[in-house]
């Protein structure tokens, strides 16, 4: 397994080499913005590079609403910011009480980021703020939390005392291509990494592998006749057909004397 890392403005280009920090990911999550204001400096830089490097990638807020109209005002900025580098995943970084009812505020900015994509929603919680804030985590898709223990950079026995699905376990970890600290994460609880990448991964037994590389039995003496007269290469005989090439065949089947 690689690793899974979180980066912002804070993380300077020009000392990463990207291709040796790459290599060593699994994942990475990018800062778009420190509230509306804020717009970080190099996520469009860190993005390309992970796009570059074949790295899949998330994009994450820091939430700085002080109502829940500014927090709905601070989601459509988050979304217009990164919906054209087609990010997996979007995650709220709730660490800051900007509000007095911060359960509020992050309902309206979740609702208004679900108006305004399909993508997974996340949310990042400081552990130090998890009961203060009441967030209604029933609303994310995922819940990220903090927590670091000892902090010397390496998993450790503090996890968190919340449920969550990814946690940060340092924020001064060390991996190869950069050379300063960077906050680590880890998967915990049931979801696999292909829940956040997308790519699904489907084991197929390799008996049902073999007979889909035959025709059924009812359909075996058709399937013969279609690939002697050059309807159908013969290739895939239960695989779903689009709608091109089923036009294709009637086109074919109808040239056939």
């Amino acid at each position: 397994m690689g690793h899974i890392i979180d980066i912002s403005h804070h993380q300077d280009p020009k000392k990463i080499n990207y291709t040796k920090l790459c290599s060593q990911l699994d994942m990475a999550i990018i800062r778009v913005q420190y509230g509306s204001r804020v717009i970080d400096k190099h996520y469009k830089t860190h993005i390309a590079e992970m796009k570059k490097h074949n790295v899949p990638f998330g994009v994450y807020a820091w939430v700085r609403g002080i109502s829940e109209n500014d927090m709905r005002v601070e989601a459509q900025d988050f979304y217009n910011r990164a919906k054209d580098l087609n990010p997996l995943f979007y995650v709220l970084d709730v660490e800051e009480k900007s509000m007095n009812n911060m359960r509020a505020g992050i309902n309206a900015y979740v609702e208004k980021l679900r108006e305004l994509t399909n993508k997974k929603i996340g949310v990042y919680i400081g552990h130090h703020v998890y009961k203060e804030f009441n967030i209604d985590t029933s609303k994310f898709d995922f819940v990220w939390i903090p927590r670091y223990g000892p902090n010397n950079g390496k998993p450790h026995n503090t996890k968190p005392a919340f449920p969550c699905d990814l946690w940060q376990y340092t924020d001064r970890g060390k991996l190869n291509g950069y050379s300063g600290y960077l906050d680590l994460n880890m998967l915990t609880g049931t979801k696999p990494l292909e829940f956040f990448t997308g790519k699904e991964v489907v084991k197929v037994d390799k008996k049902d592998e073999i007979k889909k590389d035959k025709p059924s039995d009812w359909a075996k003496e058709a399937w013969e006749w279609a690939i002697e007269k050059g309807i159908t290469d013969g290739r895939n005989p239960q695989g779903l057909a689009t709608r091109e090439q089923v036009v294709a065949m009637i086109k074919r089947a109808k040239e056939v004397k």
